[in-house]
């Protein structure tokens, strides 16, 4: 009954009452990644390309899409990662999820949620007042 309520009042936990609908009448299920996301196909967009879309395992946040699977669901290759031996390139960074808000967010010293003074400006900076 919970997981029922969730679909039909939250669009960021996995998938909507709607999404589910659609999923199990037009998609098509291609793959899954390392996450859980399950990756689908289905009907031609306006534009003459296949429709394609991920149901998250949990928030949907869409840094969480490995790269090989960034680039299918852009068009960018038509060969889904599940049925390629995909290997991510060593410049290609795995996801880390947005800390903000968090307390590991990134706080540099001198803000306000850390003590501290902020380091001093070097002088490479001129302030512009206008009539300058």
């Amino acid at each position: 009954m919970r997981n029922l309520l969730v679909q039909i009042f939250t669009w960021w936990n996995s998938q909507t009452i709607g999404t589910r609908f659609a999923t199990w009448r037009f998609g098509k299920r291609v793959g899954e990644d390392e996450f859980g996301n399950v990756y689908y196909e289905g009907g031609m967009s306006s534009y003459g390309l296949p429709k394609r879309w991920v149901i998250y395992k949990g928030y949907a946040e869409a840094s969480a899409i490995p790269p090989g699977w960034h680039g299918w669901m852009h068009h960018r290759t038509d060969v889904p990662p599940s049925k390629e031996n995909y290997v991510a390139k060593e410049w290609q960074k795995t996801h880390r999820p947005n800390l903000t808000g968090s307390p590991q967010a990134y706080r540099p010293p001198g803000s306000l949620a850390v003590p501290g003074e902020r380091p001093r400006v070097t002088g490479d900076y001129d302030a512009w007042t206008p009539g300058n």
